[in-house]
């Protein structure tokens, strides 16, 4: 196999997960951006990717997102959205239309408020479907690391959506802001 049809079975097997990986960190427009020079990495350097090419093209994107984030502060809880939208595109949500944006919302906000390794490392195993060792080879750690990280990871997600959760049902049930009362003299 030359090098060529090498790269084209890569670029065609791996480019929507790193689309979708790069998307998650910096958005839709950047992540696009961050894709191509990815690809454009591996062309240049195709002996060195490794097989599988995933886990070192992520790796790869990783590195041209944090050498962007040094040059721009992003918001990530808009890339974050938009990752879960391309990871869901295709599926078919039944049932109450309300109760999965809320839970979507709850989840994100949730999602939001974790460190960003948190995040980064969560949307790794959860949105990107890899497992502990590719997602290590991405952050650059060990598997064992990797997995004590998750394990602390999840943790602090599942107390995040506690408390996220606490909130927005005492958001929900605050008499203020579900019915606003009138003062007596002031017009209805």
């Amino acid at each position: 196999m030359t090098p060529t049809e090498r790269f084209r079975g890569v670029y065609e097997e791996c480019y929507p997960r790193v689309l979708a990986y790069a998307t998650s960190l910096v958005g839709r427009e950047v992540g696009e951006d961050i894709t191509s020079e990815t690809f454009t990495v591996a062309w240049r350097r195709m002996r060195d990717v490794p097989h599988p090419a995933l886990p070192w093209l992520l790796g790869v994107a990783r590195n041209l997102v944090r050498e962007l984030r040094r040059r721009d502060a992003l918001q990530y809880l808009l890339a974050a959205e938009e990752a879960q939208r391309i990871g869901s595109g295709a599926e078919n949500h039944v049932g109450d239309v309300a109760a999965v944006v809320t839970d979507r919302h709850i989840a994100l906000q949730a999602l939001a408020s974790l460190p960003e390794a948190d995040r980064e490392l969560l949307t790794l195993i959860a949105w990107h479907g890899l497992n502990a060792k590719a997602a290590a080879r991405v952050l650059d750690c060990t598997t064992a690391t990797l997995t004590v990280r998750l394990y602390r990871a999840r943790r602090r997600l599942e107390k995040a959506l506690e408390t996220t959760q606490a909130s927005e049902a005492a958001s929900a049930a605050s008499p203020e802001t579900a019915f606003p009362t009138h003062h007596q003299g002031a017009p209805a």
